[in-house]
């Protein structure tokens, strides 16, 4: 019996899968690069434009976040 056969088709399985995974990765490189980077931080200043609006209707003072630049938080007396 001839042992090519299955060689072959198992050399042929592989490559299928390693062009699947480089599809796989060019796929998700495209997704990547259209994705919009200004898209996160449009939504930051809405939430945080929402946060300032919902503070002035109850009278509270709006804290922004410690991790934003330029913010130090002043301790509760």
């Amino acid at each position: 019996m001839p042992r090519g056969r299955s060689s072959f088709t198992k050399r042929q399985k592989e490559q299928s899968r390693q062009q699947k995974q480089r599809d796989k990765a060019e796929r998700r490189v495209q997704r990547k690069q259209d994705k919009p980077e200004g898209e996160n931080l449009h939504e930051m200043d809405e939430l945080r434009q929402a946060a300032e609006a919902q503070a002035a209707m109850f009278h509270v003072g709006y804290e922004p976040p410690a991790h934003e630049e330029g913010s130090e938080k002043k301790p509760n007396e």
